[in-house]
């Protein structure tokens, strides 16, 4: 059989994992802890994540869906004036364990079918690597993957097409043929700019007009994807 790819690289949540099954309600587990039962200071905190306390999700413009632990550390450190973003770093990456792993699609069948192929398989995340790990580890298949970084691994952040090139270079594997698949504009600018193909997926907040623009295909999970590969 004749593939479009040697090998995929996939972000992590919205992509392996449904981003708001998994991260919605341990938002809100979060934003109640950080505010200390503030009504206020909570309000504060859902602005500045991108929280909708109403509706009880991450909005599409979250800083929390395609940034850094980092980065959505320093978002909510911004609404805690006796807290820094240090301190708000270690307590997300202390909590994240807890979040309930929702699999987009059965990982462990379609990732060993994906191998039997001969793809090489990575994961590249804004996460932390061993919070992505330890998700993996979870969901039992950490050992698919011959690649995972996550944004402190030491080759950058997405949007950056570095540590998607990290993935190339540790796989021997040309960019052109490799698939970077994602729920985010960041997962696929990182993917044009590296010069992969790009595959984007509607299993994290971010609707199909707006990732259309930056991807080859958009399919609704990766449970689409061996047919796509082979098409």
């Amino acid at each position: 059989m004749s593939l479009r790819a040697d090998a995929v690289l996939f972000d992590k949540d919205g992509t392996l994992f449904e981003f708001g099954a998994t991260w919605d309600a341990w938002g809100r587990k979060t934003l109640m802890a950080l505010s200390g039962g503030d009504a206020a200071l909570m309000t504060a905190l859902a602005q500045a994540s991108g929280f909708d306390l109403v509706n009880q999700h991450f909005t599409a413009d979250s800083p929390v869906i395609a940034g850094t632990n980092r980065q959505a550390a320093e978002c909510l450190a911004s609404a805690l004036p006796h807290r820094s973003a240090d301190e708000v770093e270690a307590h997300l990456l202390g909590t994240a364990d807890d979040a309930p792993l929702v699999q987009a699609v059965p990982l462990l069948p379609l990732l060993s079918d994906l191998r039997a192929l001969g793809l090489a398989l990575g994961v590249m995340t804004n996460d932390a690597e061993a919070a992505a790990r330890i998700h993996l580890r979870k969901a039992g298949v950490e050992q698919q993957f011959a690649f995972i970084a996550g944004f402190d691994s030491g080759h950058g952040a997405k949007p950056d097409p570095a540590p998607l090139l990290a993935f190339s270079t540790a796989t021997g594997i040309a960019p052109a043929r490799i698939v970077m698949v994602g729920d985010s504009e960041h997962d696929l600018v990182a993917g044009r700019g590296a010069g992969m193909q790009t595959v984007a997926v509607l299993t994290g907040p971010i609707r199909e007009d707006r990732l259309a623009p930056h991807a080859d295909v958009v399919l609704p999970d990766i449970g689409h994807l061996p047919s796509w590969l082979a098409a």
